[in-house]
């Protein structure tokens, strides 16, 4: 059972900023990146706790994909600039016409504290959110302080290959797994060192929090960190199931369980999950769904396909998995089997499902029927990157 809420084992990088290192924000101005995840363990706020604060000042907030506020739900719209009247500070878009704090936005600012969610996958916006604004901070020589949060999925398990750098976007930037068992605050370490951003970086560590810890066993609240990843369930699947952004199939986006309900209209969902099931994959079991999207891809359609529940999350391998059921969707129905098509995240030549992978390598085996193979050549690049987060870890 998770340890009780009335006293959380897991202290963040946040309070312990405002406490023990309050002296590298003390007497300066400050620009927070943040949303509405950013919250401590009393449920109070990263950009009211600096504001509050007698002896610093908020001046600026930073929002990330979906918007300070994450109002907005669907994928890949933009959010405009606005300002916060309650607060009295302007709030910049960071998923915008801009993707990294400009010139006129680092006007006023003395420190950057970066206190975001990340859901432990390279596909996530937030961590290259976080990476621009170290890049924009080190040309402007103002120091950057990144508050650690949990990987909600742990830190332990890697899976994945590497991402290939001809295939780099904002949906992945650098040479890491799709599961990269990193907390935000590591992150920033090794994108700083190791791919040579070469920011004035502080990473304030969490106390408490041990590298297996899934984020329940944290006693911390649990706030989406976006408005797709609404519950743990959600992150546990999502370093495979993100894959299908770049199919024409659903990923479950308009429905109350994304990256969970997987389908599309010409598939029957109680023989598809029954063809899942006879795969014994690990750590998971496959029920038969039929659902209609509000939104995005199929909407107000009815589509077939399956919910993977989760029975052993240690077991469970969600790139495998994803992979598997590319595969086997692919087996069922080939005419009707497509990729999504450009653009897609900014980028407008390359194929969605290449810069999610992170190379063509997925689309090439699921086409030639090799994705076992593929499957099996990813411990290479799993132990490579084992080696290469070692010098960057805090716990």
């Amino acid at each position: 059972m998770p340890a009780s809420v009335s006293a959380p084992p897991v202290t963040l990088g946040i309070d312990r900023l405002l406490s023990a290192d309050r002296r590298l924000i003390e007497g300066r101005r400050v620009g927070v990146v943040c949303n509405p995840a950013s919250i401590n363990a009393e449920f109070r706020h990263t950009a009211d706790l600096i504001f509050e604060d007698p002896g610093t000042t908020l001046a600026a907030i930073f929002g990330p994909q979906h918007g300070f506020r994450a109002d907005l739900q669907d994928n890949m719209i933009e959010t405009p600039h606005s300002s916060d009247e309650r607060r009295r500070v302007p709030v910049y878009s960071l998923y915008s016409e801009v993707r990294e704090p400009s010139c006129q936005m680092l006007q006023g600012i003395d420190v950057f504290v970066v206190d975001l969610q990340d859901v432990g996958t390279r596909v996530y916006t937030f961590i290259y959110t976080m990476a621009n604004t170290m890049r924009a901070a080190a040309r402007a020589r103002i120091p950057v302080i990144v508050c650690d949060r949990p990987n909600p999925v742990n830190g332990l398990d890697l899976e994945g290959h590497l991402l290939d750098p001809a295939y780099s976007s904002f949906v992945g930037q650098f040479p890491i797994p799709l599961r990269h068992g990193l907390t935000i605050g590591e992150l920033a370490r090794l994108f700083n060192k190791e791919f040579a951003i070469d920011a004035d970086l502080h990473v304030i560590p969490m106390e408490g929090w041990t590298r297996g810890m899934f984020y329940d066993r944290t006693a911390l609240p649990w706030v989406m960190p976006s408005p797709n990843i609404p519950t743990l369930d959600s992150a546990i699947v999502y370093p495979g199931a993100v894959l299908f952004e770049g199919t024409m199939f659903s990923e479950g986006r308009g429905t109350t369980r994304p990256f969970e309900l997987i389908g599309a209209p010409w598939i029957d969902g109680d023989r598809y999950a029954g063809a899942m099931n006879a795969r014994d994959l690990p750590g998971v079991t496959f029920r038969p769904v039929f659902f209609e999207p509000t939104f995005q891809k199929h909407a107000k359609t009815t589509c077939g396909g399956c919910q993977p529940h989760v029975t052993d999350r240690h077991a469970f391998k969600p790139v495998r998995t994803a992979i598997e059921m590319l595969e086997e969707f692919r087996r069922q129905e080939p005419s009707k089997f497509a990729w999504r098509q450009p653009p897609y995240e900014y980028e407008h030549d390359k194929m969605p499902i290449d810069i999610l992978y992170g190379s063509a390598q997925l689309r090439t085996a699921i086409e030639d029927g090799t994705a076992q193979a593929l499957i099996a050549s990813a411990v290479r690049d799993e132990e490579r990157f084992h080696v290469t987060r070692q010098p960057f870890l805090l716990y």
